[in-house]
């Protein structure tokens, strides 16, 4: 294992939190726990608790949408508040974890121990005196993986994790076979006919293999080889199916793990190794353990293996979905804010890095979750706002995308910027592939026809109004939640409508002059950007959400080159935020929008913040808190989206150079970077000399920044281009 492509630990992980992790994007698995009682928890991103009955539905309040826009725009800034249907707060489906693969080895002596994970294939080992264990998860086979040795090994599948909830109707199975065993696990919900089920095929060389139900005792192989998969259904699973396809997996090869690793680094290796970051950190640091060296926040080292942490855990994470709130782990049936996929910052913070960093397998689940709730979002439109088109929901499960987690306090189903928000990362993705995928187009023409209906109220100098407007998850200091000209409701709409011209021309006369009715951004009298647009309104600077920075990043509405005068209005208005409860999103938030404004002091601070705040478990999976409360991928995914912007920015047309470097930092290389038009790009700095090679797949003249100013730069499609600044 490379020392900056993977992490180790010289003591076994007690809690599941600190468990080393793999995934493929539809299973998870996670380790953790002591050589005489290992554990590997099995996680799938369709486990969700079902409800009672079907999702809930959006609030049928479009009937009583004009009434309440006569209000706000009469001055009553708290008319907003009752408009619901009464209701109280409904969380989505919560996420779970299936069970856990139970593997105890008696009598195993204490001796010296050791665990790592590697991030170039995904394999998670352990070893000590004695005996080993492998783990990984399939991204060519969708299965997990797992070799074992020992001389004598009890396996069990145990459904008995932290939360599980009372009323479970559990069915266990233990057979032998030819292969060895065959291990079933049934799960079925409390009220309902839905369940899930393990079946695990035991493939054992040498030694004896018995039962002593429920477990499996394997004395004396030379080898164990475990493949699980976890489905969930309704009905009854096909466990001869499920098992039949498990053994196909076996061949007649005479090693069937190398094999299926083999198969899976093809995939899982290439994608990983697309993209590299060297901070020249001190070898000796890079040796050190993960636990050593989160201790030195300060340490190129840290960030070094944060970043390839980073890279690993979003990509193990997204194949069926994106990353949930927990990536694709939890040890826990009671997940914080039920695991969910929180669209209002969450979800394009943690899948930030993607197209920049080479990883579609990221954008594709992404575009995979939002094309299959199309459906979902058009009844939001319909039902809440009486509008055709589609509008996103702040929360989902997965399963549904219809707008009902909201109440007073979080007016979510008032938040009309979701969709544009969602498709910004598709409409990066598609200018750095130099193709238009045909569902972020359907999409955007649907946004633009809920613009086309909503938008129909004017301000006094006729321009358009956006009301209701909501800025999540924010509220005016002498106002409530729900209110008028929110930013972000106004970046939001000027985008989706713009860009919905461009991927339709034979519409684009009509959307855009829509757009270009709306109103420009407002400065206050502390010279920041407002939050909200509308005379009157009064900005709250202390919360954990940069909402009103949407323009800034990610989109290029606001720059320092094209808009400095807003640009400038932007920074005070980061300069004025505050950390509100210190949630690592919110500091990364915070440095993504600082890097584009070109301030690299405050990225650096950001940055420490978070390095410094005890944010990370041991497996290197982050916290929502300081101090490793609340488990969380925010900080793990975003990270290497901020060191990114700090060094490499491109849209279609520019390509900024080194905007934000932290001091910290005065020399490396970040290799594999794509670009926005069409160019793949390597990075070398040092403090007397830059280099940048690129590789364009598109003949474009783009504009370059560096810090001692810009130039046209003209590349040609094939013919690698190298800059080499000297004075920066």
């Amino acid at each position: 294992m490379s020392v900056v492509h993977g992490t180790w630990e010289p003591a076994p992980a007690t809690r599941w939190e600190d468990g080393f992790l793999s995934g493929n994007g539809r299973h998870g698995a996670l380790v953790f726990g002591p050589p005489d009682d290992e554990r590997v928890v099995v996680t799938h991103h369709t486990l969700v608790r079902p409800g009672d009955g079907p999702p809930p539905r959006p609030p049928e309040l479009a009937d009583r949408l004009p009434g309440l826009r006569d209000r706000l725009l009469d001055g009553d800034l708290y008319a907003a508040e009752d408009f619901t249907d009464g209701r109280g707060l409904q969380w989505v489906r919560p996420f779970h974890p299936a069970f856990h693969i139970r593997v105890r080895r008696p009598d195993t002596p204490a001796g010296r121990y050791h665990r790592e994970v590697d991030f170039t294939t995904g394999v998670a080992s352990t070893r000590c005196e004695g005996a080993e264990g492998r783990v990984f998860v399939s991204r060519a086979d969708d299965v997990i993986v797992q070799h074992l040795t020992g001389p004598e090994l009890l396996i069990t599948l145990d459904h008995r994790l932290p939360g599980a909830p009372l009323g479970l109707a559990v069915g266990e199975s233990t057979v032998l076979t030819a292969e060895g065993a065959l291990l079933t696990l049934r799960v079925r919900y409390p009220g309902g006919d839905t369940a899930y089920t393990g079946v695990t095929l035991v493939a054992v060389t040498g030694g004896r293999t018995a039962l002593t139900p429920p477990a499996l005792r394997v004395t004396g192989a030379a080898s164990v080889l475990l493949l699980t998969r976890v489905v969930r259904h309704t009905a009854e699973a096909d466990v001869a199916a499920l098992a039949a396809a498990l053994r196909a997996l076996l061949s007649e090869d005479a090693d069937p793990r190398a094999r299926l690793l083999q198969r899976h680094t093809a995939l899982h290796r290439t994608a990983y190794a697309r993209v590299t970051l060297d901070l020249d950190a001190d070898p000796a640091e890079r040796a050190l353990s993960g636990t050593e060296l989160l201790t030195r926040p300060d340490s190129p080292a840290l960030l070094e293996r944060l970043f390839a942490a980073g890279r690993y855990h979003l990509l193990s994470a997204s194949g069926l979905f994106p990353p949930r709130l927990t990536g694709l782990w939890t040890g826990d049936w009671d997940t914080a804010w039920s695991g969910a996929f929180t669209n209002d910052a969450n979800l394009n913070l943690q899948t930030a890095s993607a197209a920049a960093a080479a990883l579609p397998e990221v954008t594709e689940a992404h575009a995979t979750l939002i094309d299959r709730q199309q459906a979902d979002w058009a009844e939001n439109a319909r039902t809440v706002f009486g509008c055709r088109g589609v509008v996103a929901p702040a929360h989902s499960d997965g399963e549904s995308g219809l707008s009902y987690h909201f109440s007073r306090e979080y007016p979510l189903h008032l938040w009309t910027a979701g969709a544009d928000w969602l498709l910004a990362p598709l409409v990066h993705h598609d200018e750095t592939r130099g193709a238009r995928d045909p569902r972020t187009a359907a999409v955007l023409a649907q946004v633009a026809l809920f613009y086309e209906d909503f938008l129909t109220r004017t301000d006094p100098d006729g321009r358009l109004v956006v009301v209701p407007s909501y800025s999540p998850e924010n509220r005016p200091a002498n106002g409530s939640w729900g209110a008028i000209d929110a930013a972000m409701d106004l970046s939001a709409a000027r985008h989706a409508l713009r860009t919905a011209a461009d991927y339709h021309p034979r519409h684009a006369e009509r959307w855009r002059a829509l757009a270009d009715r709306l109103p420009p951004h407002r400065i206050n009298a502390d010279g920041a950007l407002a939050e909200w647009a509308w005379p009157g309104l009064e900005d709250t600077y202390d919360h954990r959400h940069l909402s009103h920075l949407y323009g800034v990043w990610p989109l290029d509405e606001i720059n320092p080159y094209d808009t400095p005068d807003l640009a400038a209005a932007a920074h005070r208005a980061l300069e004025l935020r505050g950390a509100e409860n210190d949630s690592a999103h919110g500091h990364l938030h915070h440095a993504l929008v600082a890097a584009r404004l070109r301030d690299g002091e405050r990225v650096a601070h950001a940055l420490g913040r978070v390095l410094g705040g005890d944010f990370f478990h041991a497996s290197l999976m982050s916290a929502h808190y300081p101090r490793r409360r609340v488990y969380n991928a925010d900080a793990a995914h975003t990270l290497p989206a901020v060191l990114i912007e700090t060094l490499v920015q491109s849209t279609p047309d520019r390509l900024v150079l080194l905007p934000a470097l932290p001091a910290a930092y005065p020399t490396g290389r970040l290799r594999g970077v794509r670009t926005r038009f069409g160019a793949e790009l390597d990075l070398t700095w040092s403090p007397h000399e830059v280099t940048a090679a690129l590789r364009p797949s598109r003949t474009h003249r783009v504009e370059l920044r560096t810090p001692s100013g810009g130039r046209p730069l003209d590349l040609v499609a094939g013919e690698d281009r190298v800059l080499t600044l000297r004075a920066w």
